[in-house]
């Protein structure tokens, strides 16, 4: 172990050769079992072609018969050629395939869950149904006769059996009956986060598409239908104040209009008849308008002239206007026909996205949203690269999600007159943000009547008759001739960043403004004529412009619209033009200008047009796509010959206004083909100029290049490469990567030298993988790849093509793998470059100039292969370059992979083994890179995870251990080391051979045969000792093992490390978490793995792990178990009275009574703090029940036959801490919110057998559960499972609240079935320990172990299948170990009758006739020897039982009862003895202490009367000591589950206090305390436990006093839990002098670590006093009296009812009234509203009262002395009072001088706070005060009142105010003047009343000063703004105190002379009075 804790010694040990040992060292068996798992197959990586996902029925791809340039064809394959992935054949699941694994897909047994939720009160079983009608009241009569029930139904055989060998095997047999092959299907996954071997398959690189959202226009309609109209429709982004998409052209004329426009619109093809159009938004905003703009045909008049009609005239008044919109028809007819090529602007419209989407979404019902959410919008956007620019802040993001509404109809009512010096783009943003502003811009905007009607619904599937933008047809293709829908293409308003994945080559024009303002001539209504040419013949114009609608779709010519009489008119024209994929210096765009004439002139007949002018734009510039804003001249002559060569800028000709710029324009391209970035094309020509077919010298933009300067700018280029802007870097990506990786693989010789570009191209690959992946725009996967190159490297990456065969490189016909565009450019090649690695000087270059011989050089080199070149790259590589490779080693790792595999795939595998394939220099070359790849870790675990599938095994491993040994030697922190090993060797064992590479099947599967040892004792002793150890050590972690199975002994080692570590402290808990999920995910693997199934490859599978349940058994301290983060928490969150903690105190640290065990154990052993997390326990142990449950049974057996004991007893420890971990925790309130049918249902299809598994294909829809073979799923599904969370339904971490009920439902049958199954495999454990006891040694240590374990599991929540196997074990433990455990397991026995009783009570039908089986079985075998103990037992488990549980039926108690009766009267071998008679008694005895109880539940809603009850049974209790101190506890578990911490706590210390009784009879220590007097200062109510006479009870008789809290431990149990509870309740007082009590104890027992804790506890309550000081709340007293036959014995009776701290009267008076009024109904019950005495003869007899007062502590004066403190005044209290305010004339309140109060004290019988929180009244006195003497209390209180305010510590301004307010304001009601005036105004003539006089005088002198003082400080403690009212303040008590002097001097003279005798004679206002007053008194 020592090694294991130095990192620095840590070996990884020499692997074998594997391929040596799998060539000579296989046995048959082994291969046939190889054979099972599939032998290596050949090819585990195959590379594989995809066709290409195409959108569109064909590839958008040139025109044909073009001559392409290099750039294009290159452009175009990359684009249509297919995919190349490598695909890995996967046989098995993987492990991480298991994330999605359904738990559902296996067939789950039926016997799955009745829920013992130990009781479940709904549930009536069927046996019952007599029981539960309104006869029951009857049943609870303590005569109630036992033998009138019908007995349950009894357990079949349950003595039929020959011998124990038999019982074993017919229990064995039953357990293996219906049982769930695989454990871990039922096991929820570890979350995905952990999932480091999980390499997702990046997305197949498709089309970026944003969200789509569908537009159709349903109609346009105006006041008026006279003329056709047209409507463009397009989306702007107002904030980033650009259009965002292209125009959408459309139109709803009429046939009639149609026909107008017949001349001018030859032929109508159909894509131009689109009504609808898909638009794609890829950055959401809630600023996007859908703007649309509509025109007319041209004719006379301005805008508004012609919008005139519209808004004056309308269609409904038409008889009226029938004659003139006849006319306007006409004239439209005319205009169309003369005018109809040219258009007019005419009105527009708007309407803002998100407003439609937001109100679509509201109505939305939820789930619906949820469907969406999860299908298609997020999917989308997680592709998408995503911006980190603030303009796409989250708020956005979350208002639009547009994809996820409901199709919806929108009108647009506003549509607006479009101004004519308003046109341009601008001038539309500016209206929109006024739009958006004021929401209406009508007041300077006309609007013209009427409303255009749209349908907008979001897009998730392409629908039916699509056009690309291309105009290509969408599938799916259409059936029948639909009306088409076109896609409009997008302009994100921002970058995106996705690779160009289809071939588009698209222009755009926009014509922007015009400027003829200084032109004289007429030119006034201008059009533009726009065309594409590619010469300068007219004919040449192409007919490449798009056309709008209803029209042709494809135009040679189009024509801007006009505006009328406008000399300088803006344009919003947008030209959209197909360009030719072949460019040539010739192509370039034509704008002719005219003025048109509108009206006709007499004289002129022919055409409208006048020409004014030219001007053209070439759409090269040095062969470079030319694009951007333009502004230029107008030409006015005709155009010169080659116009179209130069620029706009040829002189001698006529310019208008001195070749000045006139025209704006914009050139926008949107192309797949141009890069529009300088260095990337000037890299793409200078590489198509070494391809071939170029001329020199090479023009690049301006510069030309010379043949021996291309390699030079070559360098340089691909050095710029990196520097060139991400966007068009990132769209160009798999092209510039294909070109980068040819260079490095084809050294050139450019002009006869040789150009050494390899390593210059690797450097420019490197940068740009670091410049992608440090670009904050991008997206990377969970393992931080840059998705874009994942993406790359998978799908796109082919190698380089160097010719296969080298010797037919003369021939014509070259075998290419890929092959090139042809054979002849490849022969040009072959001779212009030499195949030879450039960057390895030892292959000589030969330097003839003869052709041949250079050939031939060629041919005789051998070819370098490209993984070759590129690892020797990585290999050579320096400085930043060499430091980012390893960077990013992922991608060359993968690259590596890639290249590797398309070479072996090339390979005659027969032919070459695997030790041949790669060259002996490329696996050094791969030692050194692994040497160098220090900080790659992941990436470096899947490279060499790829190379096992390609590689010399033996070889990879070598790498592995060097690795993991290197990794050592790094001077990292441990924890670090050991995580960074653990994600290395995660990696490796998720490969798919994973248990052939560690050779799983010479693992030993069996023990050595030998005979069964519980039949044979000395078989254990004939075992030879080496075979013993042999047998241990294969549970240990051997240097062999380790070598022979690798990977494994590799992990395991590191889970060994990291245990130890942390074992000293060195807390290292996200190691340990992640190994154990990485363990879990990987046997999960096996256990899921088709492949596994036979039990026999399991078995072998199974060991080898088993040295993980030797490391697991050694830190079984280091386990949590319940389910929260860390042991501290724990121990403050367990409720107090934990029997648990109590009893591990007592000494049995395995106590099974409390629900809390394991925390006691925590606690009691004092265990190292760093306990594993929960769910890391949790993975561990499912890895250890995984093991047990597969691995060879006698191996198991012989296993813990060898064992020493005190692993033993680590192991049975272990599986204690199992059964907790993993019970059965469906929350318990949904379990029990099920209506009683759903119960009834659940219990039927469970028990009964519906098969669960049909049930929950019903309840899931069986649909989904088909399990697809892993390997069949196309490339597609496979990466869908991987990440589709949805599809992992076993997602127990309740990350969503909204869950179906089917869903939980699911849930819950899993949860269960995993409990079932992991309890069950804990039980055959067991059943193997138990079994392998030898007749000989220390047996009984191990059955009371074993018995431990077993009632542990009892006390968890089971299900039915479980428990009845466990009772079964329980009666073959009784049946075969009976004497020994009576014997010597005392208490384990009381535990086992406790939880045997409680099933008996069970509602389940099944559980109940189990444990009476049992129970009977007990009372059977216990007969002979120890029947007195276990009757005592018995009738005190009873006896807690009932007491303790709130829900506990007794009828069902009574059956099972009844039962047991039955089972003692039919078992014929016990006829003759006395047993039956016996049994007969104590069942009679349990009959009545049942009956007693009953009473109990009747009250259950009154915790008063409960406790009252449960007070009078444990007083009828006083003779037996064990049982009223069972009923202290339960009360004590009342108490506390009510919160009444303090009386829970007084409980206890009676309990204590009977213990210390007992204990000082039996054992005179001076240290314990001397019975209850001790215990007198926590209460002197405790004197009643003080022991009745000795001759009453004996404590050494048997049975009395044995519980296991008569002991000191105990003692010291009750107390500290009592000290807990106080200190809950806040006495901490009280927790001192707990304390005093333990504290003699424990010194006594020298037990130094408990003093510390005490010490530590009461420091804290100390220091609890001193902070709280003040602020703590005690009790509050009410008196409740109640009055009225229907209350029985509480009639007349009064009680002083104790509540928490701050309850009001009402709080209380509700409460009391809501239960009473429940019993006796609303209108019997009468609450007393005041608190005079209540007269009984005025009450009505048929009517309860209750009379309800609040009371305060009331202490005589000498009491206040010792009562100094808040907690003394609230401690011990007997005695309450309260006041009654009355006058003589019989109100309650009257006048100053006639206001009497009557005092009421009121003595108790206990003090409080007791073990009740009500104390009934022993005494009542009274006394009246005179108003004389009420005057004075109220001048004291407030007085008191004053001096408080003013002397406390940190003063309170606004109290003192208010105080002093009440004292001296001037208009205080019976205020203090008002006192004065009626009682101190003159002297009383009364002598009697001289003394109280006097004394309110006096109390008044204190007053007024205290008053003065008070005053005074408040002026210091005021603000500036209050000084107004101190000065008014100040004057009311200047005003108050001259008032009052006069009184106040004034003295009685007869005061001061000497007194002569007492006159008590005259006290008679006092009267003592007994409780119930004499009747002449009241009279």
């Amino acid at each position: 172990s020592q090694e294991k804790k130095n990192p620095q010694s840590y070996e990884a040990v020499d692997p074998l050769d594997l391929e040596e040992f799998l060539m000579s060292q296989l046995q048959s068996g082994d291969s046939a079992l190889m054979q099972e798992l599939g032998d290596f197959p050949d090819d585990d990586l195959r590379v594989e072609l995809v066709e290409k996902e195409c959108r569109t029925v064909r590839h958008s791809v040139p025109e044909d018969g073009v001559e392409l340039d290099p750039h294009v064809r290159d452009c175009v394959k990359s684009y249509i050629q297919p995919w190349l992935p490598i695909i890995l054949d996967v046989l098995c699941c993987p492990a991480h395939t298991f994330l999605f694994f359904h738990p559902m897909l296996f067939v789950l047994p039926h016997t799955i869950l009745t829920l013992v939720l130990l009781y479940s009160p709904q549930v009536k079983s069927p046996t019952l149904a007599g029981l539960s009608d309104d006869s029951g009241r009857t049943l609870t009569s303590s005569d109630f006769n036992l033998r009138s029930l019908t007995p349950d139904q009894r357990v079949e055989g349950l003595l039929a059996f020959n011998s124990h060998e038999e019982l074993d095997r017919l229990n064995q047999e039953a357990r293996q009956g219906n049982r769930h092959p695989k454990l871990f299907a039922l096991y929820p996954p570890p979350d995905e986060e952990d999932a480091v071997e999980i390499r997702p398959i990046p997305d197949c690189p498709k089309e970026h598409i944003g969200e789509r959202i569908m537009v159709r226009c349903q109609s346009i309609k105006f006041e008026i239908d006279i003329e056709p109209i047209f409507a463009t429709m397009a989306l702007y982004d107002l904030k980033e104040k650009k259009k965002i998409s292209e125009n959408f052209y459309f139109d709803l004329n009429s046939e009639q209009f149609r026909n107008f426009l017949k001349p001018h619109t030859p032929h109508v093809d159909n894509s131009t008849l689109a009504k609808s159009a898909i638009f794609s938004i890829t950055y959401p905003s809630q600023d996007i308008y859908l703007v649309i703009k509509i025109e007319k045909v041209l004719q006379q008049g301005e805008i508004s002239d012609c919008a005139d009609p519209y808004m004056t005239l309308r269609e409904c008044e038409s008889a009226k206007n029938k004659d003139k919109l006849e006319k306007l028809r006409g004239q439209a007819e005319t205009f169309c026909q003369r005018l109809g090529r040219y258009r007019m602007p005419f009105a527009w419209a708007t309407v803002k996205i998100i407003d439609v989407v937001s109100t679509a979404t509201q109505d939305r019902d939820v789930p619906d949203s949820d469907t969406l959410k999860g299908g298609v919008s997020i999917d989308r956007r997680a592709q998408l690269p995503r911006r980190n620019s603030e303009r796409f802040s989250t708020t956005d993001e979350q208002l639009c999600n547009i994809s996820a509404f409901k199709p919806a109809t929108i009108t647009i009512n506003s549509i607006f007159k479009q101004e004519g010096d308003r046109l341009s783009d601008e001038d539309l943003l500016k209206v929109l943000a006024e739009i958006k502003k004021t929401s209406n811009p009508q007041r300077r905007i006309k609007t013209i009547p009427g409303y255009i009607k749209l349908d907008m619904s979001p897009v998730h599937d392409t629908p039916v008759a699509c056009l690309s933008t291309e105009l290509i047809p969408l599938i799916p293709v259409p059936e029948k001739n639909t009306r088409t829908i076109k896609e409009v293409l997008e302009f994100p308003s921002s970058e995106v960043y996705v690779p160009h994945n289809i071939y588009r080559n698209l222009l755009y024009v926009y014509p922007q403004r015009l400027n003829f303002v200084n032109r004289l001539t007429s030119a006034r209504n201008i059009t533009i004529k726009i065309q594409f040419m590619s010469g300068e013949d007219p004919r040449c114009s192409l007919p490449v412009i798009l056309g709008k609608s209803s029209g042709p779709e494809l135009l040679q010519e189009v024509y801007t619209p006009v505006t009328y009489h406008n000399k300088s008119p803006d344009f919003y024209e947008e030209v959209k033009l197909f360009l030719p994929a072949q460019l040539t210096e010739r192509h370039h765009l034509l704008f002719t200008f005219y003025h048109i004439s509108c009206q006709q002139k007499q004289n002129q007949s022919g055409s409208c047009e006048t020409l004014i002018g030219y001007s053209w734009l070439p759409i090269l510039n040095n062969d470079r796509l030319q694009t951007g804003q333009f502004c230029l001249p107008i030409l006015l002559e005709r155009l010169p010959i080659n116009y179209s060569l130069h620029t706009p800028e040829v002189p001698p000709v006529k310019w208008m206004e001195s070749h000045k710029g006139l025209f704006n324009l914009e050139v926008q391209a949107v192309s797949s083909v141009h890069t529009q970035d300088n260095h990337l094309e000037r890299f793409f020509t200078l590489c198509h100029a070494l391809e071939g077919g170029a001329t020199f010298p090479l023009r690049v933009r301006e510069e030309k290049i010379p043949e021996n300067k291309l390699e030079h700018e070559l360098k340089l280029s691909i050095i710029s490469l990196s520097s060139s802007s991400l966007e068009p870097l990132v769209l160009f990506l798999h092209l510039v990567l294909d070109k980068l990786f040819t260079l490095i693989m084809q050294p050139m010789v450019i002009a006869g030298q040789t150009a050494n570009l390899a390593q210059i191209a690797f450097e420019s690959v490197v940068s740009i993988v670091n410049s992608l992946h440090n670009s904050q725009e991008l997206v990377r996967d969970q393992q931080g790849r840059n998705s874009l190159l994942a993406t790359y490297l998978y799908w796109v990456f082919r190698l380089p093509d160097p010719p296969r065969d080298i010797h037919n490189a003369g021939s014509d016909t070259v075998n290419y793998t890929m092959g090139r565009a042809t054979a002849v450019s490849v022969g040009n090649m072959l001779l212009q470059s030499r195949i030879r690695s450039s960057s390895n000087p030892d292959i000589p270059a030969p330097h003839t100039s003869d052709e041949d011989a250079e050939v031939k050089s060629i041919l005789s080199v051998k070819v370098q292969q490209f993984h070759e070149e590129l690892a020797l790259q990585m290999v050579v590589s320096t400085g930043v370059c060499r430091e980012n490779a390893y960077k990013y080693a992922w991608f060359f790792f993968e690259l590596l992979v890639k290249s590797m595999a398309q070479h072996v795939s090339q390979l005659d595998k027969r032919s070459v083994p695997r030790r041949c394939r790669f060259s002996d220099r490329f696996k050094d070359d791969i030692s050194t890179i692994v040497e160098q790849a220090e900080k790659v870790n992941i990436s470096l675990a899947f490279f060499l995870y790829d190379l096992l599938s390609l590689m010399d095994r033996g070889f990879v491993f070598q790498l592995v251990k060097n690795y993991c040994n290197q990794m050592s030697a790094k001077s990292v922190s441990m924890p670090t080391l050991i995580s960074m090993r653990l994600e290395f060797l995660r990696i490796l064992c998720s490969h798919e051979h994973y248990l052939n590479l560690s050779l799983f099947f010479s693992s030993p599967a069996s023990a050595p045969a030998s005979p069964c040892p519980s039949i044979s004792s000395q078989s254990s002793g004939s075992c030879s000792f080496q075979e013993q150890q042999r047998i241990l050590g294969l549970f240990e972690l051997s240097q062999e093992f380790k070598q022979q199975h690798y990977l494994t002994g590799l992990l395991l080692t590191e889970l060994s490390a990291a245990l130890d570590m942390e074992s000293e402290g060195n807390w290292c808990f996200q190691i340990t978490h992640f190994e154990n999920v990485c363990l879990c995910v990987l046997l999960c693997a096996h256990d899921l793995d088709h492949r596994c199934a036979k039990p026999e490859v399991r078995a072998k599978v199974a060991a080898l792990y088993l040295p993980l349940v030797g490391i697991i058994i050694d830190s079984t301290n280091y386990l949590d178990f319940t389910g929260k983060r860390g042991p501290e928490d724990d121990l403050q969150n367990v409720p107090p009275i934990n029997q648990s903690v109590a009893m591990a105190i007592a000494g049995n640290p395995f106590n099974t009574l409390g629900r809390n065990v394991l925390v006691a154990m925590a606690s009691m052993q004092g265990k190292s703090t760093a306990t594993l997390a929960a769910d890391t326990s949790r993975h561990l142990l499912v890895c250890f029940l995984w093991v047990m449950k597969n691995a060879d049974k006698s191996l198991i057996q012989r296993w813990t036959v060898d064992m020493p004991p005190s692993q033993l007893n680590k192991l049975l420890e272990l599986l204690t801490i199992c059964v907790s971990c993993f019970e059965y925790r469906v929350s318990l309130t949904q379990a029990l919110q099920k209506s009683q049918q759903a119960k009834m249902q659940l219990e039927e299809a469970l028990l009964r057998g519906m098969g669960a598994r049909g049930e929950m294909m019903k309840r899931v829809g069986g649909s989904n559960l088909v399990r697809q073979p892993r390997h069949s799923l196309t490339m597609g599904q496979r990466e869908n499972l991987r990440w589709r969370k949805d599809l992992t339904q076993w997602r127990q971490t309740n990350d969503r609240q909204d869950k179906t009920k089917a869903e939980l439902d699911q849930e819950a049958v899993i949860s269960g079935n995993l409990a079932t199954e992991t309890n069950l495999i804990v039980l055959d454990l067991l059943e193997t320990i138990v079994q392998a006891v030898p007749l000989a040694e220390c047996k009984d240590n191990v059955v009371g172990g074993v018995l431990k374990v077993l009632l542990h599991s009892l006390t968890c929540n089971q299900s039915t299948t479980f428990l009845s196997h466990t009772f079964s074990t329980l009666r073959a433990v009784v049946v075969k170990f009976g004497d020994l455990l009576f014997e010597e397991e005392a208490e384990q026995c009381a535990d086992l009758c406790q939880k045997v009783l409680q099933y008996c009570s069970s509602p389940v039908d099944e559980n109940r006739s189990q444990a009476c089986a049992t129970l009977y079985l007990i009372m059977r075998y216990s007969y002979s020897n120890n029947f007195s103990r276990v009757k005592m037992q018995v009738t005190m488990s009873l006896a807690s039982l009932v007491g303790k549980s709130s829900d506990f039926q007794e009828e069902y108690l009574r059956c099972s009862l009844r039962t047991i009766l039955a089972y003692a009267e039919e078992d014929t071998e016990m006829q003759n003895t006395q047993l039956p008679s016996q049994v007969d008694e104590l069942l009679r005895n349990l009959n009545s202490i049942l009956s007693d109880t009953v009473k109990m539940r009747e009250f259950q809603e009154d915790p008063e009367m409960l406790m009252d009850l449960m007070y009078r049974i444990a007083k009828g209790y006083q003779t037996s000591p064990d049982l009223r101190l069972t009923w202290l506890q339960n009360m004590a578990e009342k108490h506390n589950n009510r919160k009444c911490y303090t009386e829970s706590a007084m409980c206890l210390v009676h309990a204590a206090a009977l213990v210390a009784e007992y204990l000082s009879m039996l054992e005179d220590h001076k240290y314990l305390p001397v019975g209850s007097v001790t215990f007198q200062n926590i209460s002197p109510n405790v004197l009643e436990e003080s022991a009745v006479s000795d001759d009453i009870l004996s404590p050494d008789e048997d049975g009395v006093c044995s519980g296991r809290y008569f002991t000191e431990s105990g003692l010291v149990g009750l107390l500290e839990q009592a000290a807990e509870l106080f200190s809950n309740g806040g006495l901490y007082e009280a927790v001192n002098e707990v304390y005093k009590v333990i504290i003699p104890i424990l010194e006594a027992h020298r037990d130094f670590r408990k003093l510390a804790s005490t010490h530590d506890k009461l420091q804290r309550a100390f220091d609890n006093i001193i902070q709280k000081g003040h602020k703590r709340m005690f009790g509050t007293y009410f008196r409740v009296g109640f009055y009225g036959a229907k209350f029985g014995d509480l009639d007349e009776r009064e009680f002083i009812y104790k509540e928490p701290g701050i309850t009001h009267l009402p709080e209380i008076s509700h409460r009391l009234e809501n239960f009473y009024s429940q019993c006796f109904g609303d209108d019997t019950l009468v609450m007393i509203k005041d608190s005079t005495p209540v007269d009984k003869k005025q009450l009505n007899p048929n009517k309860a009262y209750i009379q309800i007062t609040y009371v305060e502590p009331y202490f005589d004066d000498y009491e206040m002395k010792d009562r100094l403190t808040n907690f003394e005044k609230n401690f011990n209290l007997r005695r309450f009072m309260y006041t009654t305010p009355f006058t003589k004339s019989g109100r309650p309140r009257g006048e100053l001088q006639e206001q009497y109060k009557r005092k009421t004290i009121l003595t108790t019988m206990h003090a409080f706070p007791y073990v009740k929180t009500r104390i009934n009244v022993i005494q009542k006195e009274e006394f009246d005060l005179t108003p004389i003497e009420v005057a004075i209390e109220d001048m004291q209180k407030k007085t008191r009142e004053l001096a408080v305010a003013t002397h406390r510590e940190q003063p309170d301004a606004k109290m003192l105010q208010m105080v002093l307010q009440g004292s001296v304001g001037a208009t205080v009601n019976q205020g203090p003047l008002e006192v004065a005036q009626v009682f101190l105004n003159e002297i009383p003539a009364d002598p009697k009343l001289f003394r109280h006089h006097n004394k309110l005088r006096l109390c008044f002198k204190e007053f007024i000063m205290r008053c003065g003082e008070a005053v005074e400080k408040n002026k210091h403690l005021i603000t500036s703004d209050q000084k107004e009212y101190q000065q008014e303040l100040k004057k009311n008590y200047n005003r108050l105190r001259e008032s009052l002097r006069p009184m106040l001097e004034r003295k009685i003279p007869e005061l001061y002379k000497p007194i002569i005798r007492p006159r008590l004679e005259n006290r008679d206002s006092f009267k003592r009075l007994s409780f119930r007053r004499p009747q002449e008194e009241n009279s």
